[in-house]
């Protein structure tokens, strides 16, 4: 667990970080997500950990919140609802004690203990990696948002796996058939190859790390993928359904 907290909490700061050399005016300021602002995502996000927080604390409540709001998209409005009765700062401080919950209560587990989660149980690792992969996704929308140009690290590699990992739902959520795992091959940061699928596969997805895990998060469409290619029918499906989302 170590490696994937210590990339997580680096993600967060770095966008924390980013933040506090802004002036709160700019928190004002829209980003691609319809109807959000800079605050908004923030408020997002701060929701999401607490909501996160919770489950990992096995808070009963929780299930029963998200059943009565109607839908997860409407559970998660009531944190942006929030958000914008606060000031940033308050915003900010937020998300930092929320966050910090959720690293400390995953530090305390193995990788492979099975957490409860909205689409089934997952792994810690995987928990952990989806807290750092939607950090990630919005941080690019605040980056629009402060005409500001993300930065690609490293940390690109768990972003691209869970795109690779959510396929199989991905591909049932567009109602269509994933009979056997295909193959990811990408180029990330500083040149470094990361691979996912089995070496038989037949469908090939190859290309730009960066491109892959923006295509997966839905911040690219795939016709502006220039840097990817797709071998095979399963492929190209992939880079029109790819969604690391529930």
């Amino acid at each position: 667990m170590r490696e994937i907290l210590a990339d997580l909490v680096a993600e967060q700061q770095g966008l924390d970080q980013l933040l506090q050399r802004v002036p709160d005016r700019v928190w004002r300021a829209r980003t691609p997500a319809a109807g959000w602002t800079v605050q908004d995502t923030i408020g997002h996000l701060a929701w999401s950990e607490e909501a996160a927080a919770r489950v990992l604390s096995d808070d009963p409540d929780i299930a029963a919140e998200i059943a009565k709001a109607g839908s997860l998209d409407a559970f998660n409005d009531l944190g942006v609802q929030k958000a914008r009765t606060l000031r940033p700062q308050a915003v900010i401080e937020w998300w930092r004690h929320q966050r910090a919950a959720v690293v400390d209560n995953l530090s305390r587990r193995s990788p492979d203990e099975r957490i409860p989660w909205i689409a089934g149980t997952v792994s810690a690792r995987t928990f952990a990696t989806a807290r750092l992969t939607e950090t990630w996704a919005h941080g690019l929308d605040i980056h629009v948002a402060l005409d500001r140009e993300p930065v690609d690290t490293p940390r690109l590699r768990h972003v691209a796996w869970m795109g690779w990992a959510t396929l199989p739902h991905a591909f049932a959520e567009a109602g269509l058939e994933y009979p056997s795992p295909i193959r990811v091959e990408l180029v990330g940061p500083g040149y470094a190859r990361w691979v996912f699928g089995p070496e038989d596969a037949e469908d090939i997805v190859r290309g730009n790390a960066g491109d892959w895990c923006r295509v997966a998060v839905r911040r690219m469409d795939p016709k502006d993928a220039e840097n990817l290619t797709a071998s095979g029918e399963r492929a190209e499906q992939a880079l029109q359904v790819a969604c690391t989302w529930p």
